[in-house]
């Protein structure tokens, strides 16, 4: 079973990264973004969208744990 869980994990990823890979390779177009007046520089398409994604994903986890361990804290301190 643990196994399994491993490999279904290895796929999922795999997937992942092909679906990424393959959105990058089909959005190379330039873009220059703009915000409150400051325009960025003529960056690909994929970079505005893959990089926030990959922020996420390494922050998300971080986010969660540091969340999980506050409420234990207080659910310990309750008891």
């Amino acid at each position: 079973m643990r196994n399994l869980k491993r490999m279904l994990l290895g796929v999922f990823i795999l997937l992942l990264v092909l679906v990424i890979l393959a959105f990058v390779l089909e959005n190379q177009q330039s873009v220059s973004l703009l915000f409150l007046g400051w325009s960025g520089p003529a960056i690909p398409v994929s970079l505005v969208v893959v990089v926030p994604l990959l922020v996420g994903m390494f922050i998300g986890p971080i986010l969660g744990w540091f969340l999980g361990r506050s409420s234990r804290a207080v659910r310990k301190r309750l008891v």
